[in-house]
This record gives structure tokens, C-alpha cells and sequence, in this order.
């Protein structure tokens, strides 16, 4: 599957005040942004947290994306829709939050900078980012040479469920 540098992918997570729910609600977020176009969204999967706090499962799910902005801009979009959803940014990593979202790729792009970086760095380690990556983009290649549907392969028993297809 070959991406233009408009083709974004984004990671999607919630564990706080009805997951499932800011999830769902991430979506239509994206599809109303006026920079944004929707293009497709993974069911919902259910994953344990990472780290080691005390909380609960989490929903996750992928949602492919077109966008002309630029990356500082769509970050901060980005952080406009989890701001809006009660997103508290704590000190802690890996810490419950209301909605987190995550630029996962973005065509052939690459950046890291101090805010920044895509691909995400622990894109190929998550079972809940590859396995509804998978679920949409199953020919994706990703950064490691294989595509999205051979790396869902690796990721069979991880404990990440599927829990929704709406």
C-alpha cells in the first residue's frame, strides 16, 4: 500500500469517564475538524494499560485520516480534540487520561524533533496501535519492512480484544 505525505494514521486511547464513548466521540472529532477528512476507523479494541499504575483496561482503536496541514499544526489539532475531551496532561508516562491521541505515521514522512516524532517510537511494540492498524490497512508496510496485517500476526496473544466493529 503506498501513502501520500497526506495519508495520516492516528492512535487513539481512553480509559477515563466512559471510554468507549471518547473514542467514539474521537472519531467524530476528526471527521468535523475543517483541516481534517476522515477517511477510515478501526473497531475498538480493548488492551491491559502499559506501566505500572494502578488503572484501568483501556479502549483503543486507528483512525486514517487526510490532511493538507502541516505536522506542528495537526499536532496541536490533535491536542485541541484531547483538551476538549478533559485530557489532563500528568507527569506520570503511561498514566489514565480521558482520550490520547497519537500520530502513528504519515505517508513516507519523518520527523523527530523535541514535540515530534513520526513514525511514533513505539509503533512496532503495541499491540493496541498494529492490530486495528492492521484491521484497515492491512498491506500498510511499515517501518519495519513488514506489512501491517504480517505484524498483527506477531501480536496474536497479547491479550488486546477486539470489542466493537461500530
Amino acid at each position: 500500500m503506498s501513502l501520500t505525505d497526506n495519508t495520516v494514521f492516528i492512535g487513539i486511547g481512553s480509559n477515563m469517564a466512559d471510554p468507549v464513548a471518547q473514542v467514539q466521540s474521537a472519531f467524530v472529532a476528526l471527521n468535523a475538524h475543517p483541516e481534517l477528512e476522515l477517511i477510515r476507523e478501526s473497531s475498538l479494541y480493548r488492551s491491559p494499560p502499559m506501566g505500572n499504575l494502578a488503572q484501568a483496561d483501556y479502549v483503543n482503536a486507528v483512525a486514517e485520516v487526510s490532511t493538507v496541514t502541516d505536522n506542528a499544526a495537526l499536532l496541536k489539532h490533535l491536542q485541541a480534540i484531547e483538551l476538549a475531551h478533559g485530557r489532563v496532561r500528568a507527569s506520570e508516562k503511561w498514566g489514565p487520561r480521558t482520550l490520547d491521541l497519537d500520530i502513528l505515521l504519515r505517508g513516507a514522512v519523518l520527523v523527530e524533533s523535541e514535540t515530534l516524532t513520526i513514525p511514533h517510537p513505539g509503533l512496532l511494540q503495541r499491540a493496541f496501535v498494529i492490530l486495528p492498524l492492521a484491521e484497515i490497512a492491512p498491506k500498510l508496510i511499515l517501518p519495519n519492512g513488514l506489512s501491517a496485517s504480517a505484524a498483527a500476526k506477531l501480536f496474536a496473544d497479547t491479550g488486546v480484544v477486539r470489542v466493537s466493529n461500530e
